[in-house]
């Protein structure tokens, strides 16, 4: 009797350490272990596009064969298309080979017309960010096509919010009853809520942050940069690209960058006001990571984008900003070349007008 317990107890904390095992290695490094790791994780570059061929939106638009060029180049190049169906569950694998998301904010109706046929004959896979208010509105798909897209194993539908306003200007109330109002319709129109979140404009506080942290598995910006292990879930970069900045030569370059990994960066708070504006910014960079003296940042404080003055103390880079940022937004780019390999990261701040 005595074995037969002692052998029932063995097998109870044997299950109880696998179970231990399975949950820990389902959720990322930092989670389990509240510390950072250097990965050498070669990334996922993510980028963003919003209308395709409609020209007197030129911030927000993409010609057709430009895009099909970006398309052939990241194929000329060898990078491989990320399905983000599992991109949760694989966030903490760091990438051998680099890999390339493509994202479509807003739901256009150009998007629908322009794009998707040609993303669904080369079965390209991609998130589509919707916002539950204008769908049907004149411009923007309907449901009946968000229900054939979301149909291919393909495509991943994310979450934008339903009124696609500036949220960071509304009181935390309001956000959530927005962020709520769009899971009910996605919940009634497609069968269940996106978990991949999108902030309209790129624009979030730490309280958004913080509270889309609880509701959802993954979430982006528009501050430029490459998606390494280390990066934040929920404040993850884009490039975003229009008729400016997504000019051919310039696409070269963006699609060969590397990620920079860091420990830390601060302040968490990215909406600036009065009191905190220009904030107190560093960035804690690995031991393991060479060449950091190498690295340059740009920033556009009082609206001019000029050369940071950059103090590198110990792997730790503050920048000594020259003034305040002005409304509406502040950005900070850094890129180092790292032995001719070029790491990239950047940041966004929201900058609040003064009442």
């Amino acid at each position: 009797m005595i074995v037969k317990k002692i052998f029932s107890f063995a097998a109870s904390i044997t299950s109880l350490f696998i179970l231990y095992f399975f949950y820990f290695s389902t959720i990322s490094y930092s989670e389990a272990n509240d510390t950072k790791r250097y990965s050498k994780d070669e990334g996922i570059l993510s980028i963003m596009y919003h209308r395709f061929n409609e020209s007197k939106y030129p911030s927000t638009n993409i010609q057709m064969e430009v895009f099909k060029k970006h398309i052939e180049l990241i194929k000329d190049s060898k990078f491989e298309f990320y399905n983000p169906k599992n991109f949760y569950e694989e966030f903490n694998v760091p990438k051998i080979n680099k890999k390339i998301l493509i994202t479509i904010d807003d739901a256009f109706e150009s998007f629908y017309k322009e794009a998707w046929p040609y993303l669904k004959q080369n079965k390209i896979p991609f998130i589509l960010f919707v916002s539950t208010e204008p769908v049907g509105k004149r411009g923007y798909m309907t449901w009946d096509q968000i229900k054939e897209i979301e149909k291919e194993d393909f495509v991943t539908i994310g979450h934008h919010s339903h009124t696609h306003e500036y949220l960071i200007d509304k009181k935390n109330d309001e956000f959530i009853s927005d962020t709520e109002k769009a899971n009910s319709i996605f919940l009634n129109k497609i069968g269940y809520v996106p978990n991949l979140y999108s902030y309209p404009f790129g624009e979030y506080s730490k309280f958004m942050r913080d509270y889309v942290s609880k509701n959802f598995k993954l979430s982006f910006g528009q501050h430029s940069g490459v998606i390494d292990i280390n990066k934040d879930k929920f404040e993850l970069p884009r490039f975003p690209m229009n008729e400016k900045y997504g000019k051919i030569e310039r696409f070269k370059s963006i699609i060969n960058y590397l990620p920079l990994e860091y420990k830390k960066l601060k302040p968490e708070e990215k909406s600036l006001q009065k009191e905190n504006n220009p904030p107190e910014f560093y960035v804690e960079f690995f031991k393991e990571q060479k060449n950091i003296e190498n690295i340059t940042c740009y920033s556009n404080e009082g609206d001019k984008w000029e050369k940071s003055k950059v103090l590198i103390n110990n792997k730790i880079l503050k920048i000594k900003f020259r003034e305040a940022f002005v409304p509406r937004r502040g950005r900070i780019n850094c890129s180092l070349n790292d032995n001719g390999k070029w790491r990239w990261f950047g940041v966004q701040f929201i900058v609040k007008k003064l009442n």
